[in-house]
């Protein structure tokens, strides 16, 4: 006879094994082996409610070995969210609320989306980072508004990802004491036992970070796994790593610690014989009231968030502005003069017709959005004096005094991406982190999530082509713009000048369904001419930069640095008697959201002979020159070499800009 807490457990074991079984795909060795580890934390520890899945005072719990995400459906379905038992039945099929692996935005009660290993730690190190700020921002003697833990489940493959090591070293400095990992440490990945790959000392491994290490728990003890938990929350310096030994697969008599049981469903004789094993009497998907009974977290919950609501109360009669503060920024809402103020900087940049690096003008933007922004929370991967991301506003988070408002990434970009994506997903911050563009590579996949889990991350790029020069081909991007474009709901803005840089810094802190690349350039732009409706079109992604007197002759496309190359180029070429229309593409991802008689008017489709000029790849372009068209850019890597040389070598020049037109007339 089993004990009551296991019987729990079991649940989460039979719907698991089930669930896999009907779908005949999924992962059923890891919900099985961590099933016990759940049961405890989540009955005992978890402050959640289901009712209201995004109540800001909630732990956090995050799977970030996603494969198993029958776990995790399994744990909402019993503990009273919004999950039916159908979703369950449904699970890996087209538009169910239980994908492969758990996605956000999907089903009530999921966090983040995981499934790429390691990034699912990453974002709960940015979540326990946000919790920190915001608690040392806002919390007041005798008011802890702010107070909840991050929990993680990890296994053998996220603390093989790189990853791992980027975000657990930063979250040691910074002493996350509110983070608690739990590491399944059962010896198998897909291809079997790791022993032959993976032999670290993962003890070891974290206590050099400054983690605080329970080693050598057993997974599946409930009262072992209970006072390795309270161990993690008395210690409030540091993150705590608790090691449990687990068994996949545990209670599948014949595949049970093998990895046979981690990526395929068991069979139908496996799963019948591990009823019997474990003493399930129920049918496939059947589960018992009293074991709802158990699970059941409403009550509780719903007491938890009314308890914080009165918190909130108290707080707001000592401390008026900061509740309705902390409330506004928890609600994702702007200042209300935020887009005034914001439009009107616009025009004064406009009015000014500053020469300066966009990169520089990033950081002007940031010098007058950061007093108006008391969310705004920045960071660098150790590029700080180049991305120019420093504001004078700007005060360094440390494990001592949390209440800044800029983070010192380290040489950390993947680290910090997806450090990012936990930031936005925590809520109460506006969040961007920069590196060089051609690093982008190292984020790339946390890039991509931002997208997939439509957050509000703001990634600045520096340094944006061949133009930044000596450094050579290893610094200088070519095809990162085409894959930053080619990513579904990225917004990717090149600036030409102060201007645009001002407007794209606007859009990306206004947009509130995905993320911004904000790329600037190392060298100075000329300042471009605007009138008053050509400056409201800036926002619109792309717009009529100079005109022609009636129907031009070809159209000139081009981004950031070689704009003005285009417009010196437009100005030869009005000077020989031939109409030529200039225009300004600072986001095409904006520009395709605009109406097709706007986007008529800025490329008319009766003009064929068009050029693009971009000093990065070259291929992205074709779909707005067409295959008659012609595009300067990149197709090759770059040199070593002063800028102004690469440019010429390269062929951006307004001799060759001529030169490819006359190709096209």
């Amino acid at each position: 006879m089993s004990s009551p807490r296991t019987e729990l457990a079991n649940a989460i074991r039979a719907l698991s094994m089930d669930a896999v079984q009907k779908a005949n795909s999924g992962h059923p060795g890891a919900p099985m082996g961590m099933a016990d580890i759940a049961e405890v934390l989540w009955n005992d520890y978890l402050r959640h409610n289901p009712a209201n899945p995004c109540w800001p005072n909630r732990d956090r719990f995050i799977l970030s070995n996603g494969h198993g995400s029958m776990l995790l459906y399994s744990l909402l379905h019993l503990t009273g969210y919004d999950l039916p038992m159908a979703e369950l039945k449904n699970f890996r099929q087209l538009h169910s609320k239980t994908p492969g692996h758990p996605e956000y935005g999907y089903t009530p009660g999921i966090e983040t989306t995981t499934g790429p290993l390691g990034q699912g730690l990453a974002n709960a190190v940015g979540m326990a980072l946000a919790e920190r700020v915001l608690a040392a921002q806002f919390n007041r003697e005798g008011h802890s508004v702010v107070d909840h833990h991050t929990y993680t489940f990890v296994g053998d493959g996220c603390l093989m990802e790189g990853i791992s090591h980027e975000v657990s070293s930063l979250a040691g400095t910074l002493g996350l004491g509110k983070l608690v990992v739990f590491y399944d440490d059962n010896g198998i990945s897909i291809d079997g036992e790791v022993e032959g790959w993976f032999t670290d000392d993962t003890p070891a491994r974290f206590k050099a970070y400054g983690w605080q290490v329970i080693n050598d728990v057993n997974g599946h003890s409930p009262s072992e796994v209970k006072a390795a938990i309270e161990a993690a929350r008395h210690e409030t310096g540091k993150p705590t790593l608790i090691c449990c030994k687990t068994v996949i697969g545990k209670g599948a008599p014949h595949k049970q610690g093998t990895e046979s049981c981690h990526g395929a469903p068991l069979g139908a004789d496996e799963v019948a014989a591990t009823r019997i094993a474990i003493g399930w009497e129920y049918e496939p998907f059947e589960i018992p009231d009293h074991v709802y009974a158990g699970w059941d977290a409403k009550s509780r919950g719903a007491g938890l968030e009314q308890a914080w609501e009165e918190s909130m109360t108290a707080y707001t009669r000592d401390h008026p502005e900061l509740a309705a503060e902390l409330r506004r920024r928890l609600a994702g809402e702007l200042p209300a003069d935020f887009s005034a103020q914001a439009a009107a900087f616009i025009k004064k940049t406009q009015q000014e017709g500053a020469t300066i690096a966009s990169r520089k003008a990033s950081q002007n933007c940031l010098n007058s959005f950061g007093p108006l922004l008391p969310e705004l929370l920045g960071g660098s991967a150790d590029l700080a004096g180049s991305n120019l991301t420093i504001w004078s506003g700007s005060k360094g988070i440390a494990r001592d005094d949390a209440s800044g408002n800029y983070i010192y990434y380290g040489v950390r970009e993947f680290g910090m991406a997806a450090i990012m994506n936990g930031l936005a997903l925590h809520g109460g911050f506006i969040n961007y982190g920069a590196t060089f563009l051609i690093f982008m590579e190292y984020a790339r996949n946390a890039v991509r999530m931002a997208a997939l889990m439509k957050q509000q991350s703001i990634f600045v790029f520096t340094h944006d082509s061949i133009g930044l020069g000596e450094d050579g081909p290893t610094h200088q991007p070519v095809e990162q713009l085409t894959a930053l474009r080619s990513t579904p709901n990225m917004h990717t803005w090149r600036p030409c000048d102060a201007v645009e840089s001002a407007v794209a810094w606007k859009a990306a802190i206004e947009r509130r369904d995905g993320p911004s690349s904000l790329v600037f350039s190392r060298q100075n732009l000329p300042h471009q001419s605007r009138d008053a409706d050509q400056l409201a079109a800036v926002a619109r992604g792309a717009y009529i930069l100079r005109d022609c007197q009636g129907a031009p002759d070809v159209i000139l496309i081009a981004t950031g640095s070689e704009v003005s190359l285009v417009m010196a180029a437009a100005e030869q070429l009005a000077a020989a008697g031939k109409q030529a229309r200039v225009v300004s593409m600072p986001c095409a991802e904006v520009f395709e959201q605009q109406d097709a008689a706007y986007r008529e008017a800025v490329l008319p489709s009766d003009v064929l002979a068009r050029v693009a000029v971009e000093a990065l790849h070259a291929d992205y372009w074709y779909k707005y020159v067409g295959l008659d068209g012609r595009v300067v850019g990149m197709t090759t890597f770059g040199e070593s070499a002063p800028a102004a040389d690469l440019m010429k070598y390269f062929g951006f020049t307004v001799e060759n800009v001529l030169a490819v037109v006359e190709e096209v007339l």
